[in-house]
């Protein structure tokens, strides 16, 4: 043990590799449905910095990772979080909001029948919501590690507290849910002698804005449809669009034949291809040079979203092309394209620079609290801010804020664990001290400010009659763990619980991270 601790100590960073390594193999088991992923890294963090006290990273190492971590989460969540501002998503909010308050008071109350520092107390909050932002704030306003000790205790109750009252009352509510409604609908039709369209490009102006005619069959063929191509009753259609663009063609067109020219590829066919030429991002689909023989863009594969190929919709690294082209051009149509997989994982270094930098900033402009003193969000809440504003612009003018889905998922994870895995191991030996001494009542305290935010988003959701998918999501992002939102899709298996999880995660992250400097202050 002796020489395992000399190791550690003389090489912090192996130390928070091996964590981090470590963590995530825990992570992946499953018990009864519930596993902890990146969480896992806090223990063994937590292990490693009992036996070796001083293999602690630098701060600043743990300071990058959490930057990294809001970023992303930020870029992701943009538009969601904006369009959330309109309609139900303010009710959500609210709801959240008074949950988590609610929750921050429960942790002062406990603080002196338990005999913790306030603290400490702090710690069991940003634990039991399970964020590591709010922890960062904490351990800057407190000044000490007595924070990460409240959090590694209540930690656990923050992840699997949630998962369990989620299940029970889903057993007690017995939801039901419809199918999950389509984004993208593909749709054959036959056009009749109602149209009064005599050619696609004019048929495409009276179409809703949407819409996409792929490929036309007249005598017997099949073509990619170019707007020159000269329409007769019978003709063939494939288009493709949003289900309800499809049922308001139907009525301007013609009735629906599935089979004509899905079956027949003698005279074109449908390829997928990834966008991986600089040259075409940034650039609205009206604008990206085609090859010197037809070829539609049917539809966009987003990470896990379909998109209707509109003249407006802006190509971003990773995107994926849905094509109809003449038979036997596939090859020139991937070199035209790129077709390289790399870019899933490309992403402009510049608006990161500038986007981190921003919100660095933003982070560091004092905010006046009613009575005096300041707060500011500091270097967790001013890049998550910016991020959502960035990801909610997409683009400005030259750069491109928004990463592809694969490479946020990346550099969102590596930047949680290695905050998680450098807050743990320096908190390693004031943890088992403080579990030795009081650990029992550190625990019942983070229970009740768990079920205090819990129970507070569940059965005010409830009563305020929100949809039982739409309750999930917010109750996931208000405690924030992305195993709790994994869970509330299986409950819930509808896209709701993910948008509900975007509207709430970031503006209760921002609540909390203002709740414990105001706490502390």
């Amino acid at each position: 043990m002796v020489a395992i601790r000399s190791i550690l100590e003389a090489s912090p960073l192996l130390a928070l590799f091996i964590a981090v390594a470590a963590g995530y193999a825990i992570g992946q088991i499953s018990i009864a449905g519930v596993s902890f992923g990146a969480g896992a890294v806090l223990f063994s963090g937590l292990f490693i910095g009992a036996i070796a006290p001083k293999a602690a990273p630098p701060g600043l190492v743990g300071t990058l990772g959490l930057v990294l971590f809001v970023y992303g989460v930020g870029i992701q969540y943009g538009p969601q979080f904006f369009a959330s501002l309109r309609g139900p998503g303010v009710k959500y909010i609210l709801l959240a909001a008074v949950a988590v308050i609610a929750s921050l008071g429960v942790s002062l109350l406990v603080a002196g029948p338990l005999g913790i520092s306030l603290a400490t107390a702090a710690g069991l909050f940003a634990g039991s919501g399970t964020s590591t932002p709010t922890l960062q704030a904490a351990l800057a306003a407190a000044g000490n590690q007595d924070p990460a000790i409240g959090y590694s205790v209540s930690y656990p109750f923050g992840v699997v507290g949630p998962i369990i009252l989620m299940t029970m009352m889903a057993a007690l509510v017995k939801p039901k849910f419809d199918p999950p409604a389509q984004n993208v609908r593909v749709a054959e039709l036959t056009l009749e002698s109602g149209c009064r369209a005599r050619s696609v490009g004019e048929l495409s102006t009276i179409l809703p804005s949407d819409l996409k005619i792929v490929a036309v069959r007249q005598d017997h063929m099949n073509a990619p449809a170019i707007a020159e191509t000269r329409l007769r009753e019978g003709d063939g259609l494939l288009l493709v669009g949003s289900p309800a663009s499809i049922e308001q063609a139907k009525g301007l067109m013609g009735r629906e034949e599935p089979g004509r020219l899905s079956r027949d590829r003698a005279n074109y066919d449908v390829i997928r291809v990834y966008v991986s030429k600089a040259s075409f991002v940034g650039k609205p689909v009206r604008d990206i040079p085609l090859p010197d023989f037809p070829v539609v863009i049917s539809h966009v594969r987003r990470g896990d979203l379909e998109l209707v190929a509109s003249s407006d919709l802006t190509i971003e690294y990773g995107d994926r092309l849905v094509l109809a082209i003449p038979p036997g051009r596939q090859a020139e149509v991937r070199r035209h394209f790129g077709d390289s997989i790399k870019g899933n994982a490309e992403m402009s270094f510049v608006s990161i620079g500038v986007g981190i930098a921003l919100g660095l900033l933003l982070g560091m402009i004092p905010v006046p609290l009613p009575g005096g003193g300041t707060f500011s969000l500091g270097v967790a809440g001013g890049p998550l801010v910016m991020a959502l504003v960035l990801g909610w612009l997409g683009r400005t003018g030259p750069i491109g804020w928004r990463m592809p889905v694969v490479a946020n998922l990346v550099l969102r994870n590596l930047g949680l664990s290695v905050f998680i895995g450098t807050v743990a191991i320096g908190a390693g030996t004031p943890f088992v001290q403080t579990v030795a001494s009081n650990g029992i009542q550190i625990l019942l305290g983070g229970a009740a400010v768990l079920l205090t935010l819990v129970l507070t988003v569940l059965v005010g959701g409830h009563l305020l009659r929100i949809p039982f998918d739409d309750l999930l999501g917010v109750c996931a992002g208000s405690t924030g763990n992305p195993a709790i939102v994994a869970v509330a899709g299986r409950l819930a298996p509808t896209e709701r619980t993910d948008i509900g999880y975007a509207i709430c995660f970031p503006s209760m992250t921002i609540i909390k991270i203002i709740s414990v400097q105001v706490l502390l202050s």
